[in-house]
């Protein structure tokens, strides 16, 4: 039976060693609540908003993020993070035609801005990679100049609402770029070039709720004591079993026939 056990973690230090990693500087977290986003559509859904007597959201997921790095001026050492999020949200759209929703996605997007502190470095790395058999290839030249990371949980669809497209144009974050392709590329129907820009008598405002959490880092070197060289406890396993075998091992899930009541989420 294979051996589930972690590497284990010799008690005396063997030596120190000096290791390249991303160290993070500052970080912020963040819990923002997005009233009345508007929704861009396509073409299609368009023509279903136009015509609809209620929308009600089902769902929204992060498409994609746009990072930005600035240095402040006059004041040393501090950056800030320009941020544009891109949401996919998921609408179920009531008609005077029928009594069943018809499903329609479209776009919103928010942005936002943090100042951190990412500390000072002006260096520039060059670095090779090895080809076997070949000369090696000469990577392009880095600097150590700090790098956000961003970080955001699945965003909580709280709200949605028609409203007249000239009510909610003061929602719009003012992104006026070219999308990127694996955003247009999440949708079923082709986005129009102007989606922000073109006419339309009604929209879709939505509440999103977003956790997030923002980092500046930069490549150091770092030393660290080392314990020893740390080798796997597992085996690997290639069991390779009849499959009903496998699932009369899985319990059978109680819960969900019998879903627990209030008392017992609360002593959970």
């Amino acid at each position: 039976m294979a051996d589930n056990k972690a590497c284990s973690v010799p008690s005396k230090v063997r030596e120190a060693v000096c290791i390249d990693a991303d160290r993070v500087y500052d970080s912020c977290a963040d819990k923002d609540c997005l009233a009345d986003l508007r929704v861009f559509f396509g073409e299609e859904a368009q023509e279903i908003i136009d015509s609809a007597v209620n929308v009600r959201v089902r769902n929204a997921e992060v498409l994609n993020a746009l990072v930005d790095v600035e240095k402040v001026p006059f004041n040393t050492g501090c950056y800030t993070v320009d941020i544009t999020f891109f949401f996919k949200v998921n609408l179920d759209v009531y008609t005077p035609a029928g009594f069943n929703p018809i499903g329609v996605s479209g776009l919103t997007t928010f942005s936002k801005k943090c100042v951190l502190y990412g500390s000072e470095g002006s260096v520039k790395v060059f670095s090779s990679e090895y080809t076997a058999d070949a000369n090696d290839d000469q990577l392009l030249s880095t600097s150590t100049n700090p790098r956000a990371k961003v970080q955001i949980a699945e965003p909580v669809a709280l709200d949605a609402k028609l409203c007249l497209s000239c009510d909610c144009d003061t929602t719009l974050q003012g992104f006026n770029a070219s999308l990127p392709r694996s955003i247009c590329c999440a949708f079923n129907e082709r986005l129009p070039e102007d989606i922000f820009t073109r006419q339309t008598e009604r929209s879709v405002a939505v509440t999103l709720g977003i956790f997030t959490i923002v980092q500046l880092e930069r490549d150091v070197q770092m030393l660290i004591p080392a314990y020893d060289f740390c080798m796997p406890k597992k085996e690997c396993n290639c069991n390779t079993d009849d499959p009903c075998d496998a699932f009369r091992k899985i319990c059978f899930p109680v819960d969900e026939f019998f879903p627990p009541n209030q008392a017992n989420i609360k002593d959970n």
